[in-house]
């Protein structure tokens, strides 16, 4: 809604209801004419602000006071279904030894550390990731619903599953910090 181009990992998309009200589409699959806003919770309350969603929509939108957290939950809810398939597929790998040995074997492609554990055993972790990416944007609770079982470290192994988990969570960390101006496909916001 600021005019700026993006891609559809860089945008949210949102439609509206059949009762006028403005809801995210996170899959991308809901009917009608969408709206694509930055991945960023200052420029989602911006447009709420400027009344921006009835404008792109040509009618009157209603807009639920807690857009802003509904979208935040659903991007968390993103990120740690893609954590629960990777567990499903066998390609997450939970806690602090088999982690350790895994980062050594240089097996993974993200390393997951629980944004509340304790910090000198995340410090670890990351030393011997590297270059290795590490995501610590999730509690330990969460992080422990989504694997089954109790969850301070993580990580996915190289391929599919660290690339699909890597998307949604920096799709969150974006909408957290602001978001990046980066070039995008053609797609216009």
């Amino acid at each position: 809604m600021t005019g700026r181009v993006g891609s559809s990992d860089q945008l949210i998309r949102f439609a509206l209801s059949p009762e006028g009200r403005v809801v995210p589409d996170f899959s991308g699959k809901l009917p009608g004419r969408g709206a694509w806003v930055s991945t960023s919770r200052q420029v989602v309350e911006l447009a709420v602000k400027r009344r921006a969603f009835s404008r792109a929509f040509k009618a009157d939108a209603v807009v639920p006071g807690d857009l802003a957290e509904v979208i935040e939950g659903g991007l968390v809810k993103a990120g740690l279904s893609a954590l629960g398939l990777a567990r499903r597929t066998g390609d997450a790998v939970v806690g602090f030894e088999k982690v350790r040995a895994g980062l050594k074997a240089s097996k993974f492609g993200v390393l997951i550390a629980a944004g509340d554990g304790a910090e000198d055993g995340r410090k670890k972790l990351a030393g011997l990731a590297g270059s290795l990416p590490v995501v610590a944007l999730f509690s330990g609770e969460e992080l422990s619903g989504s694997l089954g079982r109790d969850v301070v470290h993580a990580a996915v192994k190289n391929g599919a599953a660290a690339r699909r988990f890597l998307q949604a969570a920096s799709r969150l960390q974006e909408y957290r910090t602001g978001g990046e101006d980066r070039p995008g496909d053609g797609k216009k916001e």
